[in-house]
């Protein structure tokens, strides 16, 4: 797909004669139609390449357009798979219905949420901590919350992210304007602080080096490495933060695949109530990356500099920019935290994670180095020499296997992909299968294998 780039002002603008504006379009122009005098938004000139999820699928529907008779396994966007629990569906079903009655039908309801919901996810993540409902924000996802947030921080904030980390944060922040421009030869932006990770420093950032930034966009457990933070190191983390005044924004999406007893959210720990926001997500919880529902909760005791509350600004901006999530969707939220919905979807989310264990196996087997897979429905496999893109391209065109080259989450994963255990019984163990009998021949992948 070819990058379209708008007319600039200067091709476009009034100022110029009419025949040098002719020429200028003739030169400068990409898309159809006549220019207007509006100027493009630079902030998403500085945006790289296109957004990588639906550059995967571009990639993929390219790859079948070679192979038309390819059994592709796609292991590489983290969509669920498995069907929405009947009680769960059931219960989106019955209110969808309902709204074809004089007695059922609804129409606007709360920007903030359903408050039977939002008491429902404070009680059910949150009660040890003391969340209260009215701290507790219901959307239709924590990618657009991330947007909501930026939003609501302006463009004036310095961040700081992990590398490897989802490119949303990166990407909102460019478009805000928080970012400078793009540097080639580190693969990053200026003004973003990249926060190494890796089997170095236990996929968790040294913060005695790291210089002190506004926002500190915060992960766990991480995508893509699949790394849960221990109790130890997010105390490090609120610490940090606290001593230099910052926020966190600590997205806890992945929190229902934690199989040890590293927290499930940063409010676990003391302190962070002060300093950190925590966005969250029904997608890969419940398999709702259709129905689009999620969560954002900003305590009262999280303050500006000048001693005003995040809450009450945060509460303008969904008020706003936001109508509220689906009734139908929040039905079925209330629905998934029912002793029953919940039962139901903890064995889907268990049949995830031995998913998971089936392809760390497969990997560790090969001589592989693999990260993830315990904690997180995510697995980081390293390629040490090898850039992630030829990696990605090697195992598509001899598997037919979808996977994620890891620099499309930073430079810090250049050698990595990563898998996902989203799928099928049937086409995981099918996958490990492929990627056994390709690695198992004479000439290792990318000669990454010794």
């Amino acid at each position: 797909m070819n990058k379209l780039s708008a007319c600039s002002s200067m091709a476009c603008g009034i100022s110029l004669q009419p025949k040098m504006v002719l020429a200028s379009l003739r030169v400068r122009k990409q898309g159809n139609g006549r220019c207007t005098n509006v100027p493009r938004n630079v902030n998403l000139e500085k945006l790289q390449n296109n957004y990588l999820f639906p550059e995967i699928s571009k990639r993929e529907l390219q790859h079948l357009e070679k192979y038309p008779n390819a059994k592709v396994i796609s292991l590489g966007i983290g969509d669920t798979t498995e069907p929405i629990p009947e009680q769960i569906s059931l219960s989106m079903a019955n209110y969808a219905h309902s709204l074809s009655t004089a007695d059922g039908y609804r129409g606007y309801g709360a920007e903030q949420g359903n408050q039977a919901l939002r008491k429902a996810i404070a009680e059910t993540f949150y009660k040890d901590v003391a969340i209260k409902d009215t701290e507790v924000f219901v959307s239709d996802g924590s990618q657009c919350d991330i947007s909501r947030l930026q939003l609501l921080l302006g463009s004036k904030v310095t961040i700081a992210v992990q590398d490897p980390s989802f490119p949303g944060y990166i990407d909102s922040s460019v478009i805000i304007g928080q970012a400078g421009d793009f540097q080639d030869k580190t693969g990053k932006y200026q003004n973003i602080e990249y926060m190494q990770l890796g089997p170095q420093n236990n996929f968790f950032p040294d913060l005695t080096v790291t210089p002190r930034t506004d926002i500190i966009f915060f992960c766990s457990p991480n995508n893509p490495t699949g790394h849960a933070a221990t109790r130890k190191q997010l105390q490090q983390l609120v610490e940090f933060a606290r001593d230099n005044g910052s926020i966190i924004i600590f997205d806890s999406a992945y929190a229902a695949y934690i199989s040890d007893d590293s927290p499930k959210s940063i409010f676990e720990i003391p302190g962070a109530k002060e300093v950190a926001i925590e966005i969250s997500s029904f997608s890969k919880f419940a398999g709702f990356t259709g129905v689009r529902l999620g969560w954002t909760v900003v305590p009262e005791e999280l303050l500006f500099s000048g001693g005003f509350p995040v809450i009450h600004d945060f509460n303008r901006i969904v008020c706003t920019c936001f109508n509220g999530a689906s009734n139908i969707a929040q039905a079925g939220g209330l629905a998934c935290l029912s002793p029953e919905g919940f039962q139901a979807i903890c064995a889907v989310i268990d049949y995830y994670k031995e998913n998971a264990k089936i392809l760390v196996d497969t990997f560790a087997s090969l001589g592989l180095e693999v990260y993830g897979g315990v904690n997180a429905p995510y697995v980081w496999v390293h390629f040490p020499g090898s850039k992630s893109w030829n990696i990605f391209a090697e195992i598509l065109e001899k598997t037919h296997i979808i996977t994620v080259p890891g620099s499309g989450f930073g430079p810090g994963g250049a050698e990595y992909i990563r898998i996902s255990a989203f799928g099928k019984r049937k086409h995981i163990i099918e996958a490990s299968w492929r990627l056994e009998k390709l690695f198992s021949k004479g000439k290792p992948l990318c000669n990454c294998l010794k």
